[in-house]
């Protein structure tokens, strides 16, 4: 590969290009089976049919009596319907045996209808009297047989697909997953993802900031980030400028994504694309977007099927990359979709945004009502203006920017959308 350093690049992928080299090569990883306590958020990577109906008795909705519909008809509070009282049903206490049809059983929710009744009567509309010491039911409403009854499998039905492959499981699923008798789940993998700080300057988070050193900013936002993508174990580690080290430190990462943030632009002290070329396979390095045109990927590995990704070191370009390149790659790994898991807006443009054809352009915007205004302190080093901003419009290679008055998209970054 061509040598960069102190040079400049004689030319840059565009982002499109740059996701049509990378998607083909990252895929799915393995599935292994997990807990049905730890399955939440967890991708499906089989379809579960249900084994068994829910519920699987008939049980009661309502508190009240246990009866066969029929025997309450006619019934009104002028000549109330009298049925013996035989007993009683409550969740896990079922009433044993059957019921005559002139009979009836107090009952609560959840309990199972006993043989004989097909429907509860609700409390509010009977009185319980005593006759000759034998406890009486005086019906002042009918009840149609199938009132207040739950049937079985009104829920789930037993054979029915209750979780398909690919779904990202909510705390409901497992709940559903857990009622139907299912003890663990097999799930997609989800990549491990090893991170490298490059910098003599940087200092870990909690440091305080003095002389030539700065705290470091990208090691925490990359690994919040890996994790909101589904990383699963997680590794941070900081990284001298030496070309040895730097080379020792993606030597040995044996995780299933590498992130390199730092020493991937054109200085001295770039080492990381020369070393990925050398130990591994540098595929992209520049790519056509702003900011981020240092970044780049390649692969690790025996079999090439590794991905580590070239991140700036500032930490907007930072951020950049990892939206378009990596974080779509961790998400696929573990079963998830590409797209960017944002919360999107149409917004109308309120004052113009520029950009150049032939760039991609990641730009930070405030939006106030319907209407959307680009950040006006943007530059690559300014993370700040990340926290300022509501959100990112992306401005396509074949878009000069936005004119006054425009319609746009808005990736928010509070709320994640729909996966």
């Amino acid at each position: 590969m061509r040598d960069v350093r102190m040079r400049g690049f004689r030319e840059r992928v565009s982002v499109a290009m740059a996701l049509a080299i990378l998607e083909p090569r990252t895929g799915l990883l393995g599935s292994e089976a997990t807990p049905i306590l730890e399955a939440a958020g967890r991708v499906a990577a089989d379809d579960v049919t249900a084994p068994i109906s829910v519920p699987h008795f008939a049980r009661a909705a309502m508190d009240g009596y246990a009866l066969a519909g029929e025997a309450t008809f006619g019934s009104s509070p002028h000549a109330p319907v009298a049925l013996p009282i035989v007993g009683g049903a409550l969740p896990g206490r079922p009433f044993e045996g059957s019921i005559r049809k002139n009979e009836a059983i107090r009952i609560t929710t959840g309990a199972p209808i006993p043989a004989g009744a097909d429907a509860v009567l609700m409390a509010e509309h009977a009185e319980e009297v005593s006759r000759d010491g034998t406890p009486i039911l005086h019906v002042t409403e009918p009840v149609p047989p199938g009132k207040h009854v739950g049937a079985v499998g009104e829920d789930v039905r037993a054979g029915a697909v209750i979780v398909s492959r690919g779904r990202r499981l909510r705390p409901q699923d497992v709940g559903v997953l857990s009622a139907v008798g299912v003890a663990s789940m097999v799930v997609v993998k989800r990549p491990s993802v090893r991170i490298l700080l490059t910098g003599d300057e940087i200092l870990p988070p909690g440091s305080t900031p003095s002389g030539a050193s700065i705290a470091d900013a990208n090691g925490p936002m990359l690994a919040a980030l890996a994790r909101r993508d589904g990383a699963g174990e997680l590794l941070v580690e900081y990284v001298a400028d030496r070309r040895e080290a730097v080379r020792d430190a993606i030597v040995g990462a044996r995780e299933d994504v590498l992130l390199i943030s730092g020493g991937s632009s054109v200085g001295s002290e770039d080492h990381a694309p020369l070393v990925l070329a050398e130990v591994g396979e540098l595929v992209v390095h520049g790519v056509a977007m702003r900011p981020s045109s240092p970044a780049g990927f390649g692969f690790l590995g025996d079999d090439r099927r590794r991905p580590a990704f070239l991140l700036p070191g500032n930490p907007v370009s930072c951020l950049c990359a990892y939206e378009f390149f990596a974080g779509p790659t961790i998400r696929a790994l573990g079963g998830l979709p590409r797209r960017w898991p944002h919360a999107r807006r149409r917004c109308e443009v309120a004052s113009k945004i520029v950009s150049a054809l032939g760039r991609t352009d990641y730009v930070r915007v405030a939006v106030e009502g319907d209407r959307v205004i680009p950040i006006m302190t943007s530059g690559a080093s300014i993370l700040s203006s990340t926290t300022r901003a509501d959100g990112v419009v992306i401005v396509g290679e074949d878009e000069e920017g936005h004119g006054e008055g425009a319609w746009v998209e808005v990736l928010l970054y509070d709320g994640a959308g729909s996966q």
